[in-house]
């Protein structure tokens, strides 16, 4: 036994010296490297959790089949190789009145609308809603894009619990308690501006309501709330939590950001943190110096070509139609010196850009592990990044991933895998406590 044991383990051993190895990342010459990300962008389901909407764009004339001048519509993540939208049903935080929770719901129901109109009438044959992690693929699979549902602050559930499960049935899997400002159900991050709470963390309406998330199955959202609620969330949660799109506030201090501790008891807690493209939250310094740099080199360059740059108040003294001749006319000055202003900036004030991104993607995995890491954009929301600035480009994220030696396996865990498995997750346990009661 001892010398078949001998014999197949060295010709084992030949057989495998004998197969070509896979070259190495370092190896490999610029448009190897390239091709070789693009195999597995192409292999792996990619996924953003935060795309804003405008209704205006869901419309029969109007809408996503497109290239309208939105950073996600279709031809975009066509052409970016991204396959999965979050579209967020998203509601300004306003007065916490009767008045004001019938217009955060009016608000609400007329993006759910919207949302559901473009998938089920103005193009089912491209794009399709997704209620669950096997819908996700499926769907990919077939060739079409995918839609899922997020929501952005808890205002519109108003004092009726019942919203929530109205909410999960419309499609909604995941939703976060709160936005800027204080909401009825939690304390925003906003609160670390003046030190004023509301709630010191949730409200008991808000507690209930995360109960009443986990018996539907709709992922918590720690992005927005104020970190003592999101501590009280993940410690209420019988099921993982996400963060929809926040970053690493060890990298940069802001409120928005997740500090270690949150992200530690999130690891604890099994959920996911889909790190955000949003240049401010990932470097506040390098943003605010290109922003000055910027404006200091548009305005050298329109005083030489006499063109006038109306400063805020004078343009919002202007009517509207007057409003966008001045924006028309902005953009195309713009776009004619566009490369004179990005050379003159990028040597002095380089942009936040896609490896500001993923070092905050780095620093996340070394710390919580990459099981509970992911991505996001938020574009149409302020998102986008230098290299990642809209759809289109969503390949440029995965070969920053490949350049810094993510395996195949490792990178469709980040775009798509975890966040996945914890709506799987969230959903056992709502089937659990379905079937308990």
């Amino acid at each position: 036994m001892k010398k078949l044991s001998y014999f197949l383990g060295i010709t084992l051993f030949l057989f495998t010296a004998c197969q070509p190895q896979e070259k190495s990342v370092n190896d490999m010459t610029e448009e190897e490297l390239v091709e070789y990300a693009r195999g597995i962008h192409d292999r792996v389901i990619t996924l953003d959790t935060h795309d804003d909407i405008n209704t205006n764009n869901f419309t029969e004339d109007n809408n996503y089949t497109k290239k309208l001048p939105t950073q996600v519509n279709l031809p975009n993540m066509i052409e970016g190789g991204l396959d999965v939208a979050w579209f967020i049903v998203y509601t300004g935080q306003g007065e916490l009145t009767d008045e004001g929770f019938d217009k955060a719901y009016a608000n609400a129901d007329d993006k759910f609308k919207a949302i559901h109109r473009l998938a089920e009438e103005i193009a089912p044959d491209q794009i399709e809603i997704a209620l669950t992690s096997d819908d996700v693929r499926r769907i990919a699979a077939s060739g079409k894009k995918v839609a899922m549902i997020g929501i952005e602050n808890g205002y519109p559930v108003g004092k009726d619990i019942s919203r929530v499960k109205e909410f999960y049935e419309r499609g909604a899997r995941y939703m976060s308690l709160a936005h800027n400002g204080h909401s009825q159900l939690s304390d925003s991050n906003t609160g670390e501006r003046d030190s004023v709470w509301l709630h010191n963390g949730l409200s008991e309406l808000g507690k209930e309501v995360i109960r009443e998330m986990n018996k539907w199955g709709i992922m918590i959202d720690l992005s927005h709330p104020s970190k003592v609620a999101n501590m009280q969330m993940m410690e209420m949660s019988k099921a993982p939590v996400i963060a929809s799109h926040s970053s690493a506030r060890a990298l940069n201090n802001v409120s928005r950001n997740l500090d270690d501790e949150q992200l530690m008891m999130l690891k604890e807690n099994g959920g996911v943190v889909q790190t955000v493209a949003f240049k401010s939250y990932l470097n506040s310094e390098k943003n605010t110096a290109n922003r000055k740099k910027s404006s200091e080199i548009i305005a050298q360059i329109a005083e030489e070509e006499g063109f006038e740059i109306k400063p805020g108040s004078l343009y919002r003294a202007m009517s509207r139609n007057e409003r966008t001749a001045y924006f028309d006319a902005y953009n195309a000055f713009q776009e004619k010196h566009k490369d004179r202003i990005d050379s003159l900036i990028n040597s002095v004030a380089p942009p936040v850009d896609v490896a500001d991104f993923v070092d905050h993607i780095d620093y996340l995995v070394n710390k919580i592990g990459i099981e509970h890491v992911g991505i996001s954009s938020d574009f149409d929301g302020g998102g986008g990044v230098e290299g990642w600035s809209d759809a289109s480009e969503t390949f440029n994220v995965t070969l920053e991933l490949v350049r810094r030696g993510y395996s195949e396996k490792e990178i469709g865990m980040i775009w798509s895998g975890n966040l996945l498995r914890v709506l799987d997750e969230v959903q056992a346990v709502a089937q659990e406590i379905q079937e308990g009661e």
